[in-house]
């Protein structure tokens, strides 16, 4: 005997509509996944203070690089919290490590060393290794200008990267999207 034709039809007219509901929220699912995964790199880039004056190769900080030093310090050296950094890049040249030294005695942390030829190696390495993480790197005028190729695709104007220590550049680096650049005077 024949099954009556209502419920016959009723299967058909429902079918549709659970197909809908499935591919919805299965769309959901994949969104909410990728969006958790989508990270934001920060990248501060100082380059190092001033030097002494002298004839030596690698002169050491004066005492106005000491002082621009102990700012640094002062405004990425949270231990813990917000604003806390994640790693501390410094480049192989005795001014780098100096302006760095006040920083990475208050965090009781130890430095990542790149050498500066190498700069853009470290870059890289750098997006690979600290990916959604706040990092801080110190060289000179010419390993700044590296990481900012490497970074965001463009360095600065040669008389903007030389125009003085007092630079600060934050690069933004998200996983979706193209990276963003600030460049402040501190």
């Amino acid at each position: 005997m024949d099954p009556p034709a209502i419920t016959r039809h009723r299967r058909p007219f429902l079918a549709p509509f659970w197909v809908v509901l499935l591919t919805a929220v299965a769309a959901a699912c994949v969104v909410y996944a990728f969006r958790r995964n989508a990270t934001t790199t920060v990248v501060v880039l100082v380059m190092s203070a001033e030097r002494q004056s002298g004839t030596i190769d690698d002169p050491p900080l004066s005492a106005e690089g000491e002082q621009r030093a102990q700012r640094l310090a002062q405004m990425f050296g949270a231990a813990a919290g917000p604003g806390r950094l994640d790693a501390v890049y410094v480049s192989d040249d005795r001014r780098a490590q100096q302006t760095a030294a006040p920083l990475l005695e208050r965090l009781r942390a130890a430095a990542v060393r790149y050498s500066s030829p190498d700069a853009r190696a470290a870059a890289a390495g750098l997006l690979r290794t600290h990916a959604g993480e706040d990092i801080l790197v110190v060289g000179s005028a010419a390993d700044i200008r590296e990481f900012l190729v490497e970074l965001a695709g463009s360095a600065p104007a040669p008389a903007a990267a030389e125009a003085g220590p007092d630079l600060l550049y934050i690069v933004s680096v998200p996983s979706l999207g193209s990276a963003r650049l600030l460049r402040l005077r501190y």
